[in-house]
């Protein structure tokens, strides 16, 4: 892992090892931050969660359960 430090004075090797394949992980304060992949990699991940997306409409249809019971409100009386 890089520190925030380290991998702006070393950009290039961190990009060359993420080209290589191998994500590289960089830390702030000693917490992870940001990890680098090559382009390939992020779109090759990038797709996959999207094929594994359904449409929002699929999910609200998925929904478990059978009908909600709905209050039953009437509007309060206003002069105007």
């Amino acid at each position: 892992m890089w520190s925030v430090q380290d991998a702006k004075n070393r950009f290039s090797a961190v990009v060359e090892a993420a080209l290589a394949g191998v994500p590289q992980e960089v830390s702030r304060r000693g917490k992870l931050a940001v990890v680098v992949l090559s382009a390939e990699e992020y779109h090759r991940l990038l797709e996959g969660a999207v094929k594994a997306r359904g449409s929002f409409a699929d999910h609200l249809l998925a929904f478990p359960g059978e009908e909600l019971d709905r209050a039953e409100a009437r509007p309060r009386d206003v002069e105007f």
